[in-house]
């Protein structure tokens, strides 16, 4: 196949990238070392802890569906805060022989289970809100009002601490959509409450609820379908494939390319792999070099792995098709 190279950019002893990609990595196009994160980890855990007990306890006493609902989910939160955590904990674990590339694919199990879990519990209060709905009943408005809208602060100030790191990692954007969606949940319950002061229809409690369930479902849906396709190894959709297959073919001395593969390390973190055919021979460790650092700088693609070969007819990868 002619003479093989390969070439890797280099990263930091954490294995956590923190370099300006342009737009490689979404909308916010700067990727945010997962480490700085620990804080607001601890910070979202321990208020909301703090809150789902105090909200069940309120809840249980103002005969209020919607807040114990929230409380429950709440709740459900502060397991996807803790998994999401630990996730960039295991992460930042150096390489071993079984796992090559450490242990960074855990943060997109992360937001898989953070997505599948806040459907979960979406489906949870929906189904209690449809029961409550046949059985209404009294509900302590003050009480509610007063409690839910200091859910709103809680829940909004840790959906803040992540809102920097959203755009550019969706374990990180897992974390915030569940505080976010819990900061809804508790406007919600403070609108309903005062409805219900205002007009005594107790059943707009856990209609309500249901609304707010919907809402959650459709701020869900793209984290769900990312973090799927990460898993399955998809060419993350912030990386035009395209254009990377154009600038690769591109490149002095190129006449073609094949057998190129672009997936997720982490949840923040790009590989790379292809073939490149160049008839002269392999132009040297400097090309190879140059060619990673702009695939780092332009597409957020840290680890490049690059074949050269003379002829593609000696490949028997060179068909499209094969893998």
């Amino acid at each position: 196949m002619g003479s093989s190279r390969a070439q890797s950019t280099n990263s930091h002893e954490s294995h956590v990238h923190d370099h300006d990609h342009g737009q490689a990595h979404g909308p916010g196009g700067h990727v945010h070392a997962p480490a700085r994160f620990g804080a607001a980890f601890a910070v979202g855990i321990g208020l909301n802890t703090a809150f789902v007990i105090i909200e069940a306890f309120y809840g249980y006493l103002s005969n209020s569906m919607a807040l114990v609902a929230d409380a429950g989910h709440n709740l459900s939160d502060v397991l996807g805060l803790i998994v999401a955590w630990f996730a960039i904990v295991l992460a930042r674990r150096p390489p071993s022989r079984r796992y090559t590339y450490g242990l960074r694919g855990s943060s997109i199990l992360a937001a898989l289970f953070n997505a599948v879990f806040l459907l979960v519990a979406v489906g949870a209060i929906g189904w209690e809100a449809i029961l409550r709905l046949f059985n209404p009943s009294p509900v302590a408005s003050i009480t509610v009002l007063v409690v839910a809208a200091i859910g709103i602060v809680i829940n909004g100030f840790t959906a803040w601490l992540f809102a920097s790191g959203s755009k550019s990692d969706i374990n990180i954007r897992g974390a915030y959509l569940h505080m976010a969606a819990d900061a809804a949940v508790s406007l919600g319950v403070v609108i309903g409450a005062l409805a219900i002061m205002a007009t005594g229809w107790v059943w707009i409690d856990p209609v309500i609820s249901l609304v707010i369930g919907a809402v959650i479902v459709a701020g869900t849906w793209n984290l769900l379908r990312d973090s799927i396709a990460m898993s399955l190894n998809a060419v993350p959709r912030w990386v035009d494939a395209d254009a990377v297959r154009n600038f690769l073919a591109a490149q002095a001395g190129v006449s073609s390319l094949h057998d190129l593969h672009i997936w997720p390390m982490s949840t923040t973190e790009f590989a790379l792999t292809c073939h490149l055919v160049i008839p002269e021979g392999s132009p040297g460790d400097a090309y190879l070099a140059e060619i990673s650092h702009s695939l780092h700088e332009r597409f957020g693609i840290g680890h490049a792995t690059i074949q050269i070969e003379t002829d593609a007819a000696c490949c028997k990868l060179a068909c499209e098709r094969t893998v």
